[in-house]
């Protein structure tokens, strides 16, 4: 088992919200996967790519700040594998800037690159609009169809990534919807940490109540067995979710406000 070092860590860059407002007074910007359009890799948040930012520990009892990212991070070396199981959240809207995205990765704490997959949801429409994508940054997210690979509110959600050299395979699966959508891509990697996390690139994020993760396995072992890395995000100093500590191969993130 690796030990875990404090590193550096991806920053979402923080946009201003703009208030939902009836349809007469107001008209939303899409932004991302309500559309498809390409953006900026979600693991990148800033423009340019990670932002370099020093790891400071949380204050009043909350874990790392993790600004754009909550969730868990392991670092070491070598890293082949990571996967965990999530019910899909019901969230509430409070703006169209509000956007967020469940996933599982190797790689993006304090390195250049991130291979990851899972599910986003967009408020930009006015209404949550959930969708399935991978990433090989620094190249662009990729959306999965609409209509192909549906996610609702309720559904069973694994994401796994695994790697053999230098290829990786992005698995995403639908239990519910009985779906499983499988990318396979290769990149030269450093390979040195391995993260579950709830992100938003915005900086804004909808109400997603409580997601629970669970059946987590890296490198084949569970999650509390690599003594993982704890974050809480934030925006404009104010913190906006909570990890809970890791039981077994289990852990929760709590939305407090945005």
């Amino acid at each position: 088992m690796p030990t875990p070092r404090l590193a550096l860590i991806a920053i979402g860059a923080a946009c201003a919200s703009l208030a939902l407002l009836p349809a007469s007074a107001a008209t939303a910007t899409p932004h991302t996967f309500a559309n498809g359009a390409a953006t900026s890799g979600l693991a990148a948040g800033a423009v340019g790519g990670p932002a370099k930012a020093k790891v400071v520990t949380g204050k009043e009892g909350y874990n790392i700040n993790g600004y754009s990212w909550s969730g868990t991070v392991v670092t070491g070396s070598g890293f082949t594998s990571v996967t965990a199981t999530w019910t899909e959240p019901s969230v509430t809207c409070h703006s169209y800037n509000d956007l967020m995205a469940i996933w599982v990765g190797i790689d993006g704490y304090g390195s250049s690159t991130v291979e990851q997959t899972g599910v986003a949801t967009d408020c930009s429409s006015g209404a949550p609009v959930y969708q399935g994508w991978y990433e090989m940054y620094p190249a662009s997210p990729v959306y999965y169809s609409l209509t192909s690979y549906p996610v609702r509110a309720g559904d069973q959600i694994t994401a796994t990534v695994s790697r053999s050299g230098a290829t990786y395979t992005l698995t995403l699966h639908n239990g519910t919807r009985g779906w499983t959508k499988a990318t396979i891509k290769s990149m030269s990697a450093s390979n040195a940490s391995a993260e579950v996390i709830i992100e938003s690139p915005t900086g804004s994020y909808p109400a997603f109540g409580t997601v629970s993760f669970s059946n987590i396995q890296i490198n084949g072992s569970p999650l509390a067995n690599w003594n993982p890395n704890l974050l809480d995000a934030s925006s404009n100093g104010v913190y906006q979710d909570h990890t809970s500590a890791v039981s077994g191969a289990s852990f929760s993130i709590s939305y407090l406000h945005e």
